[in-house]
């Protein structure tokens, strides 16, 4: 596996993580323990040390913790991996309230440390900027947790560029996690520049568009219990079938370099800038080794301009986030 460097931070990880919300949280019923323990190991063993998590990722039945399942899946291997997980979104009478006061961040922490069996975080983020508390405040107290031992790099999810601006004045930011995807090209315009003038590393969740980019689902699809798909707007029966003209683009370019459109859209990603470091989630070891050979796919600059100018051409039908989301993202 092929190695990045989260910017100018010094903290380098395989250029493919593994995002481990799905293993208990947002896509129906908890996967089977030990099975994603043998999914994590195998991980490990395929050359992954970027595994991401958040304190949040709770089952929908509140029994499965996925920092605990994290935590215990990748003990045996500590010291050859880098863990991220996430504080700022409290679950409040069932429903997800941000919260980033700095006495909120320093409990987080330590419930995060006892459920990841670690003496420390690789990478801390704020998973959502609570517009209640200054972002300096914020800044200030990771900044006591990095001297403190307890993390040893910060990041933000979903802020917008002044907040970034703000919160690396104070104390240099490694990350900042956001949506990235062949149908959500959005950070392109702020994010990405930023970022790159500041030298701060980019992880992009949902890389495949939730599976939507892969082929897996169309208008017909029923999402089983428990599963946040059906919330997002892009993904009600008219929306997937209107945006099937991405699915079919990506289809036909992997076809022609004959790889799967997962490793397409992932290698699409990955040639934007060596920074960016995409974290796929998956409960299959298949579709985890599929991911994982992006890595090694070279898409060449005609390859991406061409992409460019086909994905500029596709008009996207229905909106990422559910009203009550999208207020909380871009701060």
């Amino acid at each position: 596996m092929k190695k990045r460097m989260l910017g100018k931070s010094g903290l380098e990880v395989s250029a493919i993580g593994l995002g481990c919300m799905g293993m208990s949280h947002g896509y129906g019923v908890p996967a089977d323990k030990q099975k994603m323990i043998s999914l994590l190991h195998s991980a490990v063993e395929k050359g992954v040390t970027f595994f991401d998590t958040a304190e949040v990722y709770v089952s929908f039945n509140g029994l499965d913790s996925n920092e605990e399942l994290v935590g215990e899946g990748l003990k045996p291997y500590r010291d050859r991996v880098v863990l991220a997980t996430k504080c700022g979104i409290k679950v409040v009478n069932g429903k997800q309230v941000v919260d980033g006061r700095p006495e909120v961040i320093r409990k987080s922490i330590e419930g995060s440390l006892k459920r990841l069996q670690t003496d420390y975080i690789d990478l801390y983020y704020l998973h959502r900027v609570d517009p209640a508390v200054p972002i300096e405040a914020v800044a200030e107290t990771m900044k006591d947790l990095m001297h403190e031992g307890k993390i040893r790099h910060w990041g933000l999810s979903e802020a917008g560029v002044e907040t970034i601006r703000r919160a690396h004045a104070v104390c240099p930011l490694t990350a900042v996690q956001s949506e990235y995807s062949m149908w959500w090209r959005e950070p392109e315009k702020e994010l990405l520049p930023v970022l790159e003038e500041l030298g701060i590393g980019f992880v992009p969740f949902s890389p495949l568009g939730k599976g939507f980019l892969t082929g897996r689902f169309n208008k017909n699809t029923k999402f089983g219990e428990g599963d946040l798909r059906p919330i997002y707007p892009r993904f009600s029966a008219e929306a997937m079938e209107a945006n099937q003209v991405i699915v079919d683009f990506v289809k036909d370019l992997a076809k022609e370099k004959d790889v799967t459109p997962a490793q397409i859209a992932l290698a699409w990603i990955l040639a934007k800038k060596p920074w960016i470091v995409p974290i796929p989630g998956t409960r299959k070891l298949e579709r985890l080794e599929d991911n994982l050979g992006g890595a090694n796919i070279e898409l060449t600059s005609e390859d991406l301009a061409r992409i460019d100018e086909a994905l500029g051409k596709v008009q996207i039908t229905g909106e990422r986030y559910p009203e009550e989301f999208a207020k909380r993202a871009g701060r």
